[in-house]
């Protein structure tokens, strides 16, 4: 008994003496990575086991022979725990950083999500505020001019399409979220689908005095939902009409690489700041300009021409992005001399 309170004595100390400067050393070590300190707890256990075996083995007189003997069972056990640690705490440390980016991106989730809110309140209080006041005094007779009631009602009505268009986007942009478009990806004519989107954003375009053109050929055939194609394209061209002043000019040209069928639309808004480049393509991003929609009779006018207000809930690039992703794309903005150029790529094949 006294033998074994002798031995256990001894391998307590000499693993204390090891593990002594071990959690200094892992102290140190605190902010350097998962295999790091992996390797290192490994490390100071097979010491510890070492310093214990060699004092027991001095004390007990055991043969140079079977001290040998125990070394090399000790560092083949040493090695293959080490090997292990290795292995293991590099998919720990893959795990963590998985759950840290799983974690910063519900943390990104959820600031849009409360920034889209305060947006969203935003976009509906100002027509919601305008409605009542026309609805109030329509009916309460203040006013009774014909003309007056008319260009009331006409207002109205234009404040209607405009929460109307807001919730569409919202819904939209839910699906994208979500994950629940239904894609029919097939042949498309990327000139076709431009043509058709030009012609509708004309009208607009002409009442602030913008020029829209496109390319009259060399327009490629890319893989594409027609109708969600359409709306990437409308969407683009919304944002370049509503950011180009009045005597500006918008351009839409395309081609095909690599693989891939693109178009662009090149606007003359004058340049985006370097910092908000990345940020364009976030929900509910717009610059401060955009906050309020214009309600100049030129917006009005465009509005009965069966246009949309463009200046609508910051949503319409996100979708741009959401819809080009699902399609396997991608889609990119760059300042050039007076203005952007946002490019949109998709595969041919």
């Amino acid at each position: 008994m006294r033998d074994l309170i002798l031995i256990v004595a001894m391998a307590l100390a000499s693993a204390l003496v090891v593990w002594a400067p071990g959690v200094l050393a892992l102290r140190l070590l605190r902010h350097r990575s998962i295999v790091i300190h992996i390797c290192g707890l490994v490390v100071i256990a097979v010491l510890a086991m070492l310093a214990g075996i060699v004092a027991v083995a001095q004390g007990m007189f055991i043969s140079a022979h079977d001290l040998n003997v125990l070394m090399i069972v000790l560092a083949a056990s040493g090695v293959v725990s080490l090997t292990i640690a290795i292995l293991f705490s590099r998919r720990l440390a893959a795990d963590a950083m998985w759950a840290h980016e799983a974690r910063e991106r519900e943390r990104q989730v959820e600031a849009g999500r409360r920034e889209l809110v305060a947006w969203v309140s935003h976009d509906l209080r100002t027509p919601l505020a305008g409605l009542r006041a026309m609805a109030e005094a329509l009916e309460d007779g203040v006013v009774t001019d014909p003309a007056t009631v008319a260009d009331y009602l006409r207002r109205m009505r234009l404040e209607t399409d405009r929460m109307a268009h807001l919730v569409d986007d919202l819904f939209e942009l839910s699906r994208i979220n979500a994950g629940a478009l239904n894609l029919t990806p097939t042949a498309t004519s990327l000139g076709d689908v431009i043509s058709d989107a030009v012609a509708a954003a004309t009208p607009v375009a002409q009442a602030r005095r913008v020029t829209l053109r496109a390319a009259p050929a060399g327009w490629p055939t890319v893989r594409a939902s027609e109708p969600e194609l359409g709306r990437i394209v409308a969407n683009l061209l919304s944002n370049a009409i509503q950011y180009t002043p009045a005597g500006g000019t918008i351009v839409v040209s395309g081609g095909s690489e690599d693989g891939y069928g693109w178009f662009a639309v090149t606007d003359g808004c004058g340049g985006i700041a370097e910092a908000d480049l990345p940020r364009v393509f976030d929900v509910a991003y717009r610059s401060e300009a955009a906050r309020t929609p214009r309600a100049t009779d030129e917006v009005h006018d465009a509005a009965d021409a069966g246009s949309r207000d463009t200046a609508g809930g910051g949503l319409g690039l996100a979708i741009v992005r959401g819809l080009v992703e699902a399609h396997g794309g991608r889609v990119s903005v760059a300042n050039i001399d007076g203005g952007c150029r946002f490019e949109v790529r998709l595969p041919t094949g």
